[in-house]
Parts: C-alpha cells; sequence; structure tokens
C-alpha cells in the first residue's frame, strides 16, 4: 500500500486532507513486521507536516496500547532509527519511553519529569498505569501548570483513600 497515494474521496476536499486520511488509515492497520518502513514512507511524503502530523497520531495510539507491556522497549528502539530526521517525533518518542518507565517501575529522574513537556506531564497524570507516589508527588509539587499539580495531587488523594 503506497501510503502517499490519494485515498478515494470527495475532490472538493483538498488533496492533502486526502492523504493524511489515507496515512492514518496505512497506519493503523499496517502490521507489526511492515509498521517501520510504512512510518518512513511517509516521512518521506512532500508534505513533511502532514506527515509528522500522521505518524505522531500513530506514535501516540500505539504507545498508548503498547506502553505497560514488554513489546514497548523493542517497538520504541526500532521506531527510534525511524523518526530520528524530527526532533519533535523524536522528543515525543523519548517522552513515551519515560512514562513506559515510570509505569513499569524503571529508573527515572526529577528533571526528566519536570522537564518533560507540558504534553508528557498531562499525559503522564492522566495515564491510570502511572501510581508511582514519588512521580505523582512531583508533578503535584512542580508540574508546569496548575491542571498538571491539581490533577497529581487528585491522584495522590486518591491512591491514598484506597489503600
Amino acid at each position: 500500500m503506497n501510503p502517499n497515494a490519494p485515498s478515494p474521496a470527495d475532490d472538493r476536499e483538498p488533496a492533502e486532507h486526502r492523504r493524511f486520511a489515507h496515512c492514518l488509515q496505512a497506519l493503523e492497520t499496517v502490521s507489526e513486521a511492515d509498521e517501520a518502513g510504512l512510518v518512513a514512507a511517509v516521512l518521506d511524503d512532500r508534505d513533511a507536516l502532514m506527515a509528522g502530523s500522521a505518524v505522531s497520531r500513530h506514535l501516540d495510539r500505539r504507545a498508548a496500547a503498547l506502553l505497560g507491556g514488554p513489546a514497548f522497549t523493542a517497538w520504541a528502539r526500532t521506531l527510534a532509527g525511524v523518526v530520528a530526521r524530527s526532533d519533535f517525533l523524536t522528543r515525543r518518542l523519548r517522552e513515551w519511553v519515560l512514562l513506559h518507565s515510570i509505569v513499569r517501575g524503571g529508573p527515572w529522574t526529577a528533571g526528566e519529569l519536570t522537564g518533560a513537556s507540558d504534553w508528557f506531564q498531562r499525559t503522564a497524570v492522566a495515564t491510570p498505569g502511572l501510581t508511582d507516589p514519588a512521580a505523582l508527588a512531583l508533578l503535584a509539587r512542580d508540574g508546569r501548570t496548575r491542571r498538571v499539580r491539581a490533577a497529581a495531587s487528585r491522584r495522590l488523594r486518591e491512591a491514598g483513600r484506597a489503600r
């Protein structure tokens, strides 16, 4: 499947919108074996903004699905090489790796959490699998936004009541 081929759609829709929808559909149905090649093909699209957006959505969807499991690490390692040309996608994947580490009880540092993007901090406090009280306490105290601090504080209170 050529991810850059236009999908059958209303001719009044701009071509980049049709390509974007086609890329998303292809990425949603790609096999694990073909995923890296398809992501690379999408990133080769002449519209770098559209391609990056499609791949970003794909990374978020796949990472969330794999987050707590053992397959995440190999998947992230494979995709890291494919997205290496994009600073944004590299950072997004790196932040998913950080979230995976916290969820799985792996190593992390205070600087990584407080230096992470707003997106990461919002995602972290909304992720049910993130139950590390130290990470939640740090985000409750030093999260970048009031929204993050409030959500982390709420999660800590809920965890305290659950004990």
